[in-house]
C-alpha cells in the first residue's frame, strides 16, 4: 500500500505508543476529531493521544487508502468495545503535515 510519508510516520508512533512522536506528524495549528471532541494544536493533540494511548492501548493495521481523497482505513485493535474495528481516518495534508484529521467508525 502506498502511503504518504507522514501517514507511515504517525503508524508507526501510534503503534509504538510514542505520543511525542504522533503530535509532530501534525502542523502546529492542526485539528484532531475523534469520539465528537476536537483537539487543537500539537501539543493538545499530544496530551489526548497520550492518554488515549494508556486507556486504550490501540494499534492500527492499514487495510485500504484512499489516494484521492486522502482516507486510510485500519483495523484498529485495543482495550475497547468493539474491538477489532476498521475505522476510517480522513486526513488533510500540507507541506508534509497533517493539518486534520477526523477518526471515524
Amino acid at each position: 500500500m502506498n502511503l504518504p510519508h507522514i501517514i507511515s510516520v504517525l503508524i508507526k508512533a501510534q503503534n509504538e505508543f510514542d505520543s511525542a512522536a504522533y503530535a509532530r506528524c501534525f502542523a502546529e495549528n492542526a485539528q484532531v476529531f475523534d469520539e465528537g471532541k476536537t483537539h487543537h494544536g500539537k501539543s493538545e493533540i499530544e496530551s489526548w493521544i497520550d492518554q488515549a494511548n494508556k486507556e486504550y492501548r490501540a494499534t492500527m493495521e492499514p487495510v485500504a487508502y484512499d489516494e484521492k481523497e486522502n482516507i486510510l482505513s485500519a483495523k484498529t485493535s485495543g482495550n475497547f468495545p468493539g474491538s477489532p474495528i476498521v475505522l476510517k481516518y480522513r486526513f488533510q495534508l500540507a507541506d508534509g503535515l497533517i493539518e486534520s484529521l477526523k477518526i471515524s467508525g
